[in-house]
């Protein structure tokens, strides 16, 4: 296009950045991340944040969709429009428009072809386990309360078995349209933290199927109650 013309003509060019965002939230009031009809989620209020910032409508790509109630810290998504702020002004200026419970930690310009979602090369989910007799009433909102015995060393056998590359078709809820069911797990980790109370169970991968990891957890639970053997 003859970008002088089309100055002459009237038209206004406007240069298109791509621009990565980080953000974390605490996702107990939202219906996940993915934006949701008649439901809160934390896209829509990203979303409703940038119409503000830039006057129209911005849709933007997450690098994982979280599920209801999942929280999230390093979450990047991006999104394409034209110069509205300065970039480094983006996380202030975001801040000031979203709720408490979702803050924007980084702003930065990136190549044209980065894709938040195609470019993520592990995600990592953590279950925390609320052990104590009585629930912690400070962490209700971040732990699954178990009170009783687990055979840790059993559950350890377990997440040894759900290292490396397996079909987890069995461990994806209904509602699922994902054709291929093969991930790689490179880690599971078990992290008991007596002192605490708390078990955290961590897993890191390529990408999980639709309630993967809570499924997961949900069988070794159960392998630590001895309802379950590896």
């Amino acid at each position: 296009m003859d970008l002088q013309a089309g100055f002459h003509l009237g038209w206004e060019y406007e240069a298109m950045q791509n621009i990565m965002l980080e953000i974390s939230y605490d996702g107990t009031r939202y219906a996940g991340f993915q934006i949701q009809n008649n439901a809160s989620s934390v896209q829509g209020e990203l979303e409703r944040a940038l119409g503000v910032i830039y006057k129209r409508f911005v849709r933007i790509t997450g690098a994982g969709r979280t599920d209801a109630g999942v929280h999230a810290r390093g979450q990047v998504a991006n999104y394409t429009a034209s110069l509205a702020i300065p970039v480094v002004n983006l996380p202030a200026a975001l801040n000031s428009l979203l709720p408490g419970d979702i803050v924007v930690t980084k702003a930065a310009e990136v190549a044209a072809d980065f894709h938040a979602r195609f470019q993520a090369c592990r995600k990592i989910y953590s279950y925390t386990i609320d052990r104590a007799d009585y629930p912690q009433v400070m962490k209700r909102l971040y732990s699954y309360h178990l009170p009783g015995p687990l055979n840790l060393a059993g559950m350890l056998d377990g997440t040894r078995l759900l290292e490396g590359s397996h079909d987890f078709a069995a461990f994806q809820a209904s509602g699922s349209r994902v054709r291929d069911t093969v991930r790689t797990l490179y880690r599971v980790e078990l992290d008991d933290r007596e002192n605490q109370k708390l078990l955290v169970i961590k897993y890191e991968g390529d990408g999980f199927l639709y309630r993967m990891a809570r499924l997961l957890t949900g069988s070794l639970i159960r392998i630590g109650q001895a309802k379950l053997t590896p």
